[in-house]
């Protein structure tokens, strides 16, 4: 009874600056750096940061405010919480843990990949042909995702160093593992990124890339697709609906300002967002000017990370090395504190069902987590990672989004969480967030839903193969909402878990 009692204690943050920087540091991760400046420059520049906004507010922070308010109500993991309100939900959570567990097991690759530039940054060691090391020196690149070639034992290194890092970190507990590295990695995170964005902005032509940025297009005022990215740009980036902000939530203290601290989560991320645009877009002006008014291919994705950055970089006047070594700083941060939130709300959904001690669930989790992320290091990996992010963002979150807040909408009485939320905040929420909840946030994710069915049904995501999508994407979105039902049929270890505190 003793060692239940133990297993059972809730940790929690020992600040709410602690909270925060967790919050933030899971919010902020790489799509702030390569997917954000992209798509802003793509829908319309400055009018496109004006939609951003407007969803932020419309969208991200009300969501944010919502899964802050069950997780600090019902006190437990995204499969605890659901089950609380409803036993039929418990699927629901699994749902969105079993996307975690996923997102979780690439993203280590790509944190593994910034790890292995960060060594290669002091000497330049990705030549000139940037985009040709990347694939072939470096990761060995094979002509199809069903084809996986060789392990590449320096990408399989690094990303034992990541899991080995998670696993000290995460096996610390909340106070002393979760909290100290984002109190470390945050502050280093801003300060690195301000840091490359003075250093670009003062780069010969960076202001054509700021024109790039900010010059504002009106006409995609009206442009669905703006709109469409806008949202989509949030939500992803806020961290909601994969489980991450219920469990973060559980672990604060009965006295907590959960409104303030959604929309300061917001617009932190938000803040770095225009930051690493302006830094990324100053350098894409750079490198413009150099080419004689040519525009850099490869703005998004990994690509802009570990192509064309390097080559900017080989292309500066004064300390490339060490601008190349605080870029992959910033990317290996960001990663990190996204990695630990992602693997922590897989580990606590475990530790709840199972009741068993968080250092052997991290130990087993790590070790599993290390050994299914070898795919990523053979010649297909990258081919893999592309496919499987693009199914388990575009299909899984949307989704897992979509049934939360219809199901708490519909089946469940909003103004409960409203008033739990006012009643330990200082600003409040009033009728206008139960409308957005339940109207606005809905159709704008089934419309997010449908734009991408209707894309990928078009033309086969990046030119793959039907068979590949099938295999690698189709079949494990398939997979993972199956399994959640699987999960949520085995019984918890003890029924009066479920009760909750109402």
């Amino acid at each position: 009874m003793d060692i239940y009692k133990n297993i059972m204690k809730t940790d929690e943050w020992k600040s709410r600056y602690g909270f925060l920087l967790a919050a933030i540091g899971s919010s902020v991760g790489l799509g702030n750096i390569w997917r954000f400046p992209y798509i802003a420059y793509e829908n319309g520049g400055g009018v496109f940061l004006i939609i951003y906004f407007f969803a932020l507010l419309t969208a991200g922070i009300p969501i944010l405010i919502l899964e802050f308010s069950l997780g600090h109500k019902f006190k437990g993991s995204a499969p605890l919480t659901f089950a609380r309100i409803n036993k039929k939900l418990e699927w629901l959570g699994w749902w969105q843990v079993l996307i975690s567990l996923i997102i979780s097991i690439y993203y280590s690759a790509v944190i593994a990949w910034a790890i292995a530039y960060f060594v290669f940054s002091f000497d330049l060691q990705w030549g000139v042909n940037t985009i040709d090391f990347f694939l072939h020196d470096f990761l060995g690149i094979t002509e199809s995702p069903l084809t996986l070639g060789s392990l590449r034992i320096n990408v399989l290194f690094s990303i034992f160093i990541v899991w080995l890092i998670t696993y000290f970190i995460l096996n610390s507990g909340i106070k002393k593992g979760i909290e100290v590295a984002n109190k470390f990695l945050m502050p280093l995170l801003f300060v690195t990124m301000i840091i490359i964005m003075f250093r670009s902005i003062f780069l010969p032509g960076s202001y054509i890339g700021l024109n790039f940025l900010f010059t504002p297009d009106f006409s995609k005022i009206l442009d669905v697709s703006a709109w469409v990215d806008a949202y989509g740009q949030v939500f992803f980036s806020l961290s909601v609906a994969f489980a991450i902000m219920i469990t973060y939530s559980s672990y604060l203290p009965k006295k907590s300002d959960i409104i303030n601290n959604a929309f300061i989560t917001g617009f932190m991320d938000a803040c770095f967002a225009l930051i690493s645009a302006i830094a990324i877009f100053s350098i894409v002006g750079f490198m413009t000017y150099n080419a004689g008014g040519e525009v850099p291919k490869n703005l998004q994705g990994v690509f802009l990370a570990f192509a064309t950055i390097p080559k900017a970089i080989n292309q500066m006047p004064f300390m490339p090395s060490l601008i190349g070594a605080l870029f992959f700083l910033t990317v290996i941060s960001a990663g990190i504190t996204s990695e630990i939130s992602i693997t922590e709300a897989v580990v606590s959904s475990i530790i709840n069902k199972l009741h068993r001690p968080r250092k052997e669930i991290v130990l087993i989790y790590c070790i599993f987590g290390f050994i299914v992320s070898i795919l990523f290091a053979t010649g297909g990996g990258l081919f893999i990672l592309d496919i499987v992010d693009h199914f388990v963002n575009n299909y899984g979150i949307v989704c897992t989004g979509l049934v939360e807040v219809a199901a708490l909408s519909w089946f469940f009485d909003l103004n409960i969480l409203k008033d739990h939320a006012n009643n330990i905040s200082d600003f409040k929420i009033n009728n206008i967030w139960n409308i957005l909840i339940k109207f606005v946030t809905p159709i704008i994710l089934l419309c997010i839903l449908t734009l991408n069915i209707y894309k990928d049904i078009r033309i086969p995501y990046g030119g793959y193969s039907v068979k590949a999508l099938t295999y690698l994407g189709w079949s494990t979105a398939l997979l993972i909402f199956i399994l959640s039902f699987l999960i949520s049929k085995i019984k918890w270890y003890d029924k009066e878990i479920l009760k909750g505190l109402k």
